[in-house]
């Protein structure tokens, strides 16, 4: 299988057989061996009785449906698991990504060697109360995981089968997988600028609390991509630095009460920034060990992405 293009969507009924159609016309001019795999996250719609109809007229298309709603997340992982395809493509399913952008992204994967391309939508059709917001928070993605892109969030991406297969989505953590895959070892990334359409059928799924649980997915999936299979590093270092803090802090005010003999030391601000700095510390020590044994413990505890082997059998 050439390409897989996975879909999850949720209570897009209407937009459904003008998507299938028009992904139909584009790699029906193309030699590509595909298929389409929609994923309805639990729509309370005629969602799923549309897909059903769109399968008897498309046999490339697969469909898969959860007992309720989970999320985006959810979605694309269940359909990366389906997946057969060398290349995989996600996209929306409310028209807003253009399928006309699947066979250069396939081009970029194949034949320029990407791991992961991410569509750039440079014009956008959204209300300024979402575009400037978005912005921001690219941005603060740029500086925080370091991955250079200027649309992190776009649901249009393209990537080779090894990064579906090695990664986790869960939760909310759809908006980075870039950075998932970065952290996976999977280190060229791309961006293509792709043309964004306006939505033309129902409203959008997002509300603004996203960008708040965006901002702390990206903390979570920063510190558990560079200290998840070493958490002591983390907690250990700060730990140290507030403990030992905390000690000089304690050690000189010792030193001035039994050599000066100066009274009042425990009256001192300086006494329980100092005490609090010692507790502080090896509170995250304690923390640290913990997250540790428990890592230790843990069954992907050795779960490393392996990019090739020579002279193995599969089997092994």
């Amino acid at each position: 299988m050439d390409l897989s293009i996975v879909i999850p969507l949720f209570n897009e009924e209407e937009s459904l057989p003008e998507l299938m159609r028009w992904i139909d016309e584009v790699l029906a001019s193309t030699q590509l061996k595909y298929e389409v795999i929609m994923v309805d996250d639990g729509s309370s719609d005629k969602s799923w009785i549309v897909i059903q109809e769109l399968v008897k007229k498309y046999s490339c298309l697969k469909a898969i449906r959860f007992r309720t709603n989970y999320g985006k997340s959810a979605g694309l992982q269940k359909g990366f698991e389906a997946t057969s395809g060398n290349v995989i493509i996600t996209m929306d399913a409310d028209l807003q990504d253009s399928p006309e952008e699947i066979p250069e992204l396939y081009s970029m994967i194949m034949d320029d060697g990407y791991d992961l391309v991410s569509g750039w939508k440079k014009k956008r059709y959204d209300p300024i109360t979402k575009t400037i917001p978005t912005k921001l928070f690219n941005l603060t993605t740029r500086i925080i995981s370091g991955v250079k892109l200027n649309d992190i969030n776009c649901g249009l991406k393209a990537y080779q089968k090894d990064v579906v297969k090695n990664i986790e989505v869960y939760g909310e953590m759809h908006r980075y997988i870039p950075v998932i895959a970065k952290w996976a070892g999977f280190g060229k990334i791309g961006e293509k600028v792709v043309q964004h359409q306006a939505r033309k059928y129902g409203k959008t799924k997002f509300g603004p609390e996203r960008f708040i649980n965006g901002f702390l997915d990206l903390l979570s999936i920063t510190l558990v991509g560079k200290f998840g299979k070493k958490p002591m590093h983390f907690f250990g270092s700060l730990g140290m630095i507030f403990f030992v803090t905390g000690f000089l802090i304690l050690a000189y005010l010792s030193f001035l009460k039994f050599v000066y003999d100066m009274t009042q030391m425990t009256g001192r601000p300086l006494f329980f920034y100092g005490l609090l700095f010692f507790i502080f510390g090896a509170q995250l020590f304690t923390t640290g060990f913990l997250a540790e044994m428990v890592s230790r413990n843990s069954p992907k505890r050795n779960a490393y992405s392996v990019r090739e082997k020579i002279n193995f059998d599969d089997e092994n």
